[in-house]
């Protein structure tokens, strides 16, 4: 097999050709162009007033709140501001909770949308997957918390809300770390008994959604799948083991 043939199942960087000593002036100045959208996606406002629409459209409370890091230059110098709700955010959702049309109630599951590291995957990716999960998610009457979207987050902060929202499971989508061919992937980490402090092996995810990378489609039958074990078991992280083979998880269907 030629690199042609090999490339056709990649976005790395392989089979550059070259151009004497050095590469092909194409494929440098793809580079640079990825470089830039990379450094795009990190330093961006994400625009979530689509994300607004959507859900509105769908029929969901949700609520916008801040981590304790004030712009995005502390956000990245600071990564454990990210993780932490600010004082404006706790009121925010305090007045959510107030003014929840529904009697509280013990919930399944609380969302949380955030930027992260990516305002790309927020503009590319969010939408087409909570599109495919979303349906999942009603016809199998998981009781969703309000949403709750949080402009510079990191995984972590989905603890603490979690926890606020006293649901048995949170789902945090967040913009992944970009790649130098891969600027606009979404990541989905999953928790069961959020409570603020927990660290990373107690979290399942699912990485690189996007277009190129895992479909939307595949995305929602892997997460509804570690959402009902979960559940299920009482367990996330690493006690939770996906017990599905690649050749199920492909062919799976859900009714």
């Amino acid at each position: 097999m030629d690199w042609g043939e090999w490339k056709q199942w990649t976005t790395a960087r392989i089979g550059l050709g070259r151009s004497g000593v050095a590469v092909p002036t194409k494929s440098v100045l793809q580079f640079r162009l990825d470089h830039a959208k990379a450094r795009d996606a990190v330093w961006a406002e994400a625009d979530f007033n689509l994300l607004f629409d959507f859900l509105e459209g769908m029929g969901f409370s949700f609520v916008e709140i801040k981590s304790k890091a004030s712009s995005r230059e502390e956000y990245l110098v600071r990564p454990d501001l990210g993780k932490k709700v600010s004082t404006q955010g706790y009121q925010s959702l305090e007045k959510s909770r107030d003014s929840f049309s529904k009697a509280p109630e013990d919930f399944d599951l609380s969302l949380v949308i955030s930027d992260g590291l990516s305002a790309s995957a927020i503009r590319d990716s969010l939408i087409p997957f909570l599109e495919c999960l979303i349906p999942y998610l009603q016809k199998l009457k998981i009781k969703i918390s309000p949403i709750v979207i949080v402009k510079n987050g990191r995984v972590a902060i989905g603890d603490e809300i979690g926890a606020f929202w006293k649901s048995k499971v949170v789902i945090v989508l967040i913009g992944e770390r970009p790649g130098l061919s891969t600027e606009n992937s979404l990541g989905f980490y999953l928790t069961y008994n959020p409570i603020g402090g927990l660290t990373d092996e107690k979290r399942n995810c699912i990485s690189n959604i996007r277009p190129g990378g895992m479909t939307y489609e595949d995305a929602s039958r892997k997460a509804l799948y570690l959402l009902t074990l979960s559940l299920e078991k009482k367990l996330s992280g690493v006690l939770l083991k996906d017990e599905e083979t690649p050749s199920l998880s492909e062919n799976r269907k859900i009714e």
